[in-house]
């Protein structure tokens, strides 16, 4: 019987299609499908390459998470200052709960994770928003984790709702506009 020979150590080359963003991109295709940040050999074996092949580009698995989920935060609308900044902060938002639920799972994994880069690319984009408000630091303090609370309840609310019938991304539109209320009142 032959046995399929396995690629074994350190990517050759310029040969080698193994690559930091292919990697990442495998990742992201699994997190889509399966819900969860795939293993190292789940994703080895997707890659046809041996599992320690993956550690030539990311030092562990926890490096590997933050790449990933990092890179998927950056795909989120990226805001300009604006005085605009009720629709700026509503397509902010919109962006991060399809992100969300584009990619079960990664909400779970953005909570359970002990870095913070991810969520530096949100606080970020959401400081751009309310830039023109020129709140004071414990203002936008509160303001980014009120927000941060709202989207992430919504988004569970989002996963459990299996009939999609009752809750939709359009549903925060309301929440969102007596949150900017508040925001121009502080």
């Amino acid at each position: 019987m032959p046995v399929k020979e396995k690629k074994r150590g350190r990517p050759k080359g310029s040969g080698s299609q193994l690559s930091k963003e292919s990697i990442m991109e495998v990742a992201k295709r699994l997190m889509q499908e399966d819900g969860k940040i795939p293993s190292i050999r789940k994703l080895a074996a997707c890659l046809s390459v041996d599992a320690m092949a993956i550690y030539h580009y990311f030092s562990n698995k926890n490096a590997l998470l933050e790449a990933i989920t990092t890179s998927l935060i950056e795909d989120i609308y990226e805001p300009k200052v604006s005085d605009n900044w009720k629709s700026e902060l509503n397509e902010l938002c919109t962006s991060y709960l399809t992100l969300l639920s584009r990619y079960p799972g990664l909400l779970e994994t953005l909570l359970g994770m002990d870095s913070h880069s991810p969520a530096a690319v949100f606080i970020e984009r959401f400081r751009v928003v309310v830039e023109p408000l020129e709140l004071d630091a414990e203002s936008a303090k509160n303001a980014l984790d009120l927000l941060a609370d709202y989207l992430h309840g919504y988004a569970f609310a989002l996963q459990c709702n299996n009939s999609q019938s009752t809750l939709d991304l359009k549903m925060i539109k309301g929440p969102i506009e007596l949150y900017c209320v508040a925001l121009e009142n502080a």
